[in-house]
């Protein structure tokens, strides 16, 4: 896709067409990755988004139980 450059301010900018931003689901912010050759433009994601969810499926699987026990094993504390 080929996108003219737009000026705002000093800064340029590119539009995103309606479908590309519905397509993408991209909302009021992207994340920018530069990379040596190219930039990628994906939709920006909140931090740990969805995790409430995740977790609750895992309890409701029954797999949230810890893989080894919580308390420590006396003799394998060396004394100071």
């Amino acid at each position: 896709m080929d996108l003219p450059l737009v000026a705002i301010g000093n800064s340029k900018g590119i539009r995103l067409p309606k479908a590309v931003l519905d397509l993408y689901q991209i909302g009021e912010r992207l994340e920018l990755i530069l990379e040596r050759d190219h930039m990628v433009l994906r939709p920006a994601r909140v931090p740990r988004e969805g995790w409430d969810e995740a977790f609750a499926q895992m309890h409701a699987d029954g797999a949230d139980q810890l893989l080894i026990s919580d308390s420590l094993d006396s003799d394998l504390i060396d004394p100071w």
